[in-house]
């Protein structure tokens, strides 16, 4: 997992080129003028995803894994906080399901060994496969636009 602002974009270039190219679009790309929705960006291996919600408490949500896409999630207004813990010995309370590339895990079977970390407009973080999150969390409930862009593997 690794954290961070547009602005250190340029660190994370050599770690992948459709990583690149995310970040890229990221700073790029005025999200405000885009409607919520799905749109590719390069076919299958890189498509964006646009949302708008409020965040909700931690215990109401779960935890989730992917295996084929690593996950670029930037907040685009508003902020959040995400859970993160380390694939280990786990077990899903959600096996995975390969066509939306998705395992869930439980809160409360995780919760005492997540992190949490607060994610402010124009922040990122990025989840490889391994890597157990819980985006979307936020007490109060907070308004948020977020863009998720899935890179493949």
């Amino acid at each position: 997992m690794i954290v961070d602002t547009l602005a250190n974009r340029h660190i994370y270039q050599t770690l992948n080129p459709r990583i690149a190219s995310a970040l890229e679009h990221l700073a790029t790309t005025d999200f405000s003028l885009l409607p919520v929705g799905n749109y590719p960006l390069d076919g299958e291996d890189i498509f964006v995803i646009v949302n708008d919600y409020h965040t909700k408490h931690q215990s109401t949500e779960s935890f989730e894994v992917h295996q084929k896409y690593i996950d670029v999630q930037y907040v685009f207004s508003g902020e959040e906080e995400f859970g993160y813990l380390p694939l280990a010995d786990q077990t899903p309370s959600k096996p995975y399901f390969e066509k939306h590339d998705y395992a869930g895990f439980d809160y409360e079977s995780n919760k005492a060994n997540a992190s949490y970390i607060k994610l402010k407009a124009g922040m990122f973080a990025l989840f490889f496969p391994g890597d157990i999150h819980m985006p979307g969390t936020g007490d109060p409930a907070t308004a948020v636009r977020k863009v998720v862009i899935k890179v493949k593997v």
